[in-house]
């Protein structure tokens, strides 16, 4: 783990603990400033444990739900919630751009440049080859339809069926509401459960880099600061919430006994699937309908996580291992 996110892990031991309210999953985190209070912004504003962009009508909204405390070079998050922690830092470091202009757009020096500047990166290139794969839709593998992160994440916003509970504001059935905050959530706890946390927290911090830097130094623009979609408020939340995504994807990992050489069927995407959904429904105090074993976006994406992590991706075409 970074020295730096060991520490501010550590520092959350230090700031007490009001434990209180049935997690679905046990125990996420250690120690919370946050009691269970169903007056409280955390409840209001978003739910437990997981956030909802759409419900902060500002920057200062947010930091009355979390704590964000900027250094050299680095800014640490913190989120306390029903008895529970995460806790985040995002450093200057390696980007998503960088990876990106290394492997597709750099010169040698460029790639010579970026295999000292992040030896992580290249030690497990193929295992971020692979959350990549997932990550994207891949037509020429595996069909047209074929399903990524996002597409499950919609598939989980479609299931919502108590409406009149979960849509409090027209901007939580847009992109930036309920499906932002289940793509960020599933994505990672998919890779966290498939591969390892420190990996996952590795491509959410690099993303987070790439888009928008001033993250880590808090010199935001009035016009970033305004910017409900795409501003600052958006992207701490993010931050969150794909640290509540990784410490679900421990929680299944362990549960399923998940590693490299998990074969995928239908019936653990299935539960996989529905236990995140467990977990929205108590988050948000919302009704979803669960996933079935023969619903085509189980099918196909348990096929896809078997091809992918097998490495059977040859010549445009894939096998499933029956």
């Amino acid at each position: 783990m970074n020295p730096l996110r060991f520490l501010a892990i550590l520092s959350l031991c230090f700031m007490g603990c009001n434990p209180s309210g049935d997690h679905p999953f046990g125990d996420c985190a250690a120690n919370s400033w946050v009691s269970d209070d169903t007056t409280s912004a955390t409840t209001n504003n978003t739910g437990r444990g997981a956030l909802l962009g759409t419900r902060f009508a500002s920057l200062e909204d947010l930091k009355s739900v979390i704590q964000i405390e900027y250094g050299s070079n680095v800014v640490f998050v913190r989120h306390c919630s029903n008895g529970r922690a995460v806790a985040t830092v995002l450093e200057t470091g390696t980007s998503q751009g960088d990876m990106m202009n290394a492997r597709y757009g750099g010169t040698h020096w460029d790639r010579l440049s970026f295999l000292f500047s992040c030896p992580y990166a290249v030690a497990n290139r193929k295992d971020l080859e692979k959350a990549f794969n997932l990550s994207r839709r891949s037509p020429e593998w595996f069909g047209e339809g074929d399903p990524a992160f996002y597409d499950i994440a919609e598939s989980m916003v479609k299931k919502i069926n108590t409406p009149e509970m979960a849509f409090k504001n027209v901007r939580d059935s847009t992109e930036k509401g309920y499906l932002n905050s289940f793509n960020h959530i599933t994505a990672q706890a998919f890779i966290t459960a498939c591969f390892s946390e420190e990996l996952a927290d590795f491509i959410a911090d690099s993303h987070e880099r790439y888009r928008h830097p001033e993250l880590i130094s808090g010199k935001f623009t009035e016009a970033q600061i305004s910017d409900l979609d795409e501003g600052p408020v958006d992207n701490y939340v993010d931050l969150i919430n794909n640290e509540w995504g990784q410490e679900l994807g421990k929680q299944l990992k362990e549960k399923y006994g998940i590693d490299r050489e998990t074969n995928w069927t239908p019936e653990l995407l299935t539960n996989f699937l529905n236990d995140l959904q467990r977990y929205y429904s108590w988050a948000f105090q919302m009704g979803i309908s669960p996933y079935r074993t023969d619903d085509d976006v189980v099918l196909r994406f348990s096929n896809k996580l078997n091809a992918v992590m097998s490495g059977r991706l040859t010549a445009g075409k894939w096998t499933y291992k029956k």
